[in-house]
């Protein structure tokens, strides 16, 4: 293993367990009196940090491993500057949006996170071109970056809007949706799937069955957008793009989880038990995804799913704990940058309940919302998961800084 790579890892897992103290801040000032916190704000601080602190350092460090075994050798030192300026974009937009909520000083470290995706990009490029043998990964890699790269347009857009308080709300939805779905469904998604395919084009040597599932997503990409857009009046011709989209990107998975299904028992011979569960489950997160992307191709659907906040936040919720959050944890354990021990064990299978049972509140507060029916106690409820959360992290870190 990399000697910087152990270092880096102690660092993306302290930051996601801030993000978990932080869920819970915000999910106690829903029942209870914090007045020195401003929750707008400290909601902006929370999602920025989550993206940037948690999963977009995350998949820079796996990258950068993954870039380094091709290479042969370590190529941290030559990312230590990124990595940082990306640390610190990510600790600045939290404190600066808990604080101010958007203004200067929130906006100017978004524009430097830009920044860094920019560089990031040109500098991953060049290196995945020198590669003496190209790979399939390498074009789920350059997707990736490069819709890391498009999505600061969303972000830019949505800047410019709340500096010069610019009020209409189909622009900032527009802006909103842009920015997650290259985010989410480009970057956290294509750089995870370039991390699957490394596993599985060196035990399936079918390389043009694996370029058609990357192009059949990647064809379906950006019409897949206009599903965070059904609730406006597209015209006929780009509502069947997109519902053919929705529909492109099930089959595509559907032929990937075909040739992973005979591989399975090659796949997990040397893979420990809890990375395999981990898997698992972020696999079955992605396929209830790619379904109900499907069904929100329903127009009455769509408009009462994207008329309710908890429907869209339990849906969130599931693609970045559910699909990304715990295929990250699965693929370290897979790759096993970790020692085994029962303290990371423990805290790792109390964070997977707690991520099944926030999904499970999340989607009972959104489908009862649709019916206008309250249920008692579940704000409570929520607290209680965001406490599991919170505690299986901080299990986690506790085994992962025993280890030298």
């Amino acid at each position: 293993m990399f000697p910087h790579l152990n270092y880096w890892l102690r660092i993306i897992f302290f930051n996601l367990l801030l993000v978990a103290i932080i869920g819970l801040i915000l999910r106690y000032k829903i029942l209870f009196p914090l007045p020195f916190i401003d929750q707008k704000h400290l909601l902006h601080g929370h999602s920025h940090f989550a993206f940037a602190g948690w999963v977009t350092q995350a998949l820079m460090v796996l990258l950068i491993a993954n870039l380094s075994v091709q290479k042969q050798l370590d190529q941290f030192p030559k990312y230590t500057f990124l990595l940082y300026f990306n640390l610190f974009t990510a600790y600045g937009m939290l404190i600066a949006f808990a604080i101010q909520g958007y203004a200067f000083f929130s906006i100017l470290f978004s524009t430097l996170s830009i920044i860094v995706s920019y560089l990031f990009a040109l500098m991953f490029w060049k290196d995945l071109n020198k590669l003496s043998i190209s790979t399939i990964s390498s074009y789920w890699f350059k997707a990736a970056i490069l819709f890391n790269a498009i999505s600061s347009i969303g972000a830019l857009a949505l800047a410019i809007m709340m500096a010069n308080k610019i009020i209409h709300q189909n622009w900032y939805l527009l802006s909103v949706y842009f920015f997650l779905h290259f985010q989410y469904n480009g970057w956290f998604f294509f750089a995870c799937m370039g991390l699957v395919m490394e596993k599985i084009s060196s035990i399936y040597f079918k390389r043009i069955e694996l370029k058609k599932i990357f192009w059949l997503f990647t064809i379906a990409f950006v019409p897949a957008y206009f599903l965070s857009a059904l609730w406006l009046n597209l015209s006929n011709w780009l509502y069947t793009i997109v519902v053919v989209s929705a529909i492109l990107q099930g089959i595509a998975w559907y032929l990937l989880v075909k040739i992973i299904f005979p591989l399975r028992n090659m796949l997990s011979a040397q893979m420990p038990l809890i990375a395999k569960w981990l898997l698992s489950l972020s696999a079955i997160a992605l396929s209830i995804k790619l379904f109900l992307q499907i069904f929100s191709t329903i127009p009455a659907l769509s408009e009462l799913a994207y008329g309710f906040r908890p429907i869209v936040i339990g849906y969130l919720h599931l693609i970045l704990l559910g699909v990304i959050t715990l295929f990250i944890i699965g693929y370290v354990l897979l790759e096993k940058y970790f020692q085994y021990s029962q303290l990371i064990n423990a805290g790792i299978i109390v964070f997977t309940i707690g991520v099944i049972l926030n999904e499970v509140f999340l989607m009972i507060q959104g489908v009862t919302a649709l019916s206008y029916i309250i249920v008692p106690y579940m704000n409570e409820g929520l607290i209680f998961t965001a406490t599991i959360l919170f505690t299986g992290l901080l299990l986690l870190n506790l085994g992962i800084s025993k280890q030298t």
